[in-house]
């Protein structure tokens, strides 16, 4: 039996890596991620690395994490099972738990999809193999979980993924790379790296592909996709080192109701320059809006807040709640997405909205945050996942009250 990296001859397990796969095997870097096309051999090399990490690190728990329940289905569970279970002596699936177990010592691995991070909550890990960590669904949230269970044992990780946005796999892997933090390697490579993959369809691809969909999906490049929403924003110009920010400094709050999810979004602005910095922002659940407003309100002891927005037009309850918790929440200036967009791409573009390096989760979303295509990759007006960018929207909240007229309490 073979896939596209190892293959069983006569009870033996005969890996033959391509370059780029053998650089990842090389690195010895904490956090090793491979970028690379589609169909370029990244998934069936998981299962090896995460063998050799069980083999140097020993018994204990050790986790394996794709994008989507779908795809751990059709993907990385025949690929796991193949080689631990069909290949290698003394493993077993248990596969209502999605665990694969050791028969010989007290070694599991936990195997969990992206999409219900609070599954990955469960485990002090040894170490992680991340498949299609790239993809919209698994999230910035997802990927700080492994990073808590791996933290005792200061554990290793893999990253297997096609480029899909330019969301955390781009700003809090890629970029930490590129600027030579000693913890990161990426390691990217074409479809054609893979010797299966036939040349005709890479060319035939490159002439029909429009270029950044080609340079994404078949080379596994960082490049600005059709329909992103703030594509005018530079990482280079508008994500900045942190600060110490004068106390004098007005400060802003957008806020974003919700059960679930309720963001906050801080803007500090230079009096002398009419910029704004966003400085600080949280994303949280499952408290009161008591509690929502205390811990917010902790800040106001020594920062100038002179403003707070919030919520929808709709959403009048809510912000009636956390004006009587202590936060006098503003209604929006008008109810239109594309209006309070139309103010945060002006600031943007005129150079007046900063973003501190260190606000992981909104320059996430700025990477994510596009328009859905149609069947001829062109944009249209629908927002895809609108209702996930709750950072984003807190934002666009208070930008409108700032740069859309006169403040009022609703």
């Amino acid at each position: 039996m073979q896939n596209e990296f190892a293959t069983l001859v006569d009870g033996k397990i005969v890996v033959e890596p391509h370059p780029g796969q053998q650089r990842a095997l090389d690195s010895k870097e904490r956090f090793t991620f491979i970028i690379a096309g589609f169909q370029s051999g990244k998934t069936s090399f998981g299962p090896f690395w995460l063998w050799r990490e069980i083999d140097r690190c020993g018994e204990g728990d050790y986790l394996v994490v794709t994008a989507t329940y779908d795809l751990f289905k059709l993907k990385m569970l025949p690929e796991m099972v193949r080689f631990f279970c069909d290949w290698l002596p003394g493993w077993e699936l248990h596969k209502g738990d999605r665990v694969i177990n050791s028969t010989t010592n007290d070694t599991r691995i936990i195997l969990r999809s992206a999409n219900v991070p609070e599954g990955l909550e469960s485990a002090t890990a040894k170490a992680a193999w991340l498949d299609e960590c790239g993809q919209d669904t698994f999230k910035l949230n997802s990927w700080e979980a492994v990073q808590r269970r791996l933290s005792l044992h200061q554990g290793r990780v893999l990253g297997t993924t096609t480029v899909y946005n330019l969301g955390w796999l781009k700003t809090e892997v890629y970029d930490r790379w590129n600027n030579h933090d000693p913890a990161f390697r990426v390691i990217q490579f074409a479809s054609i790296m893979n010797p299966s993959f036939p040349l005709e369809e890479y060319e035939r691809l490159r002439k029909i592909l429009p270029a950044w969909k080609f340079e994404m999906f078949c080379n596994g490049n960082f490049t600005r996709p059709a329909g992103m929403i703030y594509d005018c924003i530079d990482q280079k110009i508008h994500y900045v080192t942190p600060f110490n920010i004068p106390n004098a400094w007005p400060r802003y709050v957008g806020i974003d109701f919700g059960a679930v999810n309720t963001a906050l979004v801080w803007l500090a602005e230079n009096p002398e320059t009419q910029a704004y910095y966003v400085y600080r922002e949280s994303l949280s659940g499952d408290k009161t809006t008591q509690a929502h407003a205390a811990d917010a309100l902790k800040y106001t002891k020594y920062e100038n807040v002179v403003l707070w927005a919030g919520g929808a037009k709709s959403e009048t309850q809510q912000r009636l709640d956390w004006q009587a918790a202590g936060i006098p929440a503003l209604e929006p200036m008008f109810s239109d997405v594309e209006a309070g967009i139309d103010r945060v791409t002006e600031l943007l573009k005129t150079k007046r909205l900063f973003i501190f390096d260190d606000c992981a989760g909104i320059k996430d979303e700025f990477g994510r945050y596009s328009r859905m295509l149609d069947e001829r990759g062109q944009p249209t007006e629908k927002i895809k996942d609108k209702e996930t960018f709750h950072r984003l929207d807190g934002l666009r909240y208070i930008v409108q009250q700032l740069e859309g007229g006169s403040w009022y309490i609703s």
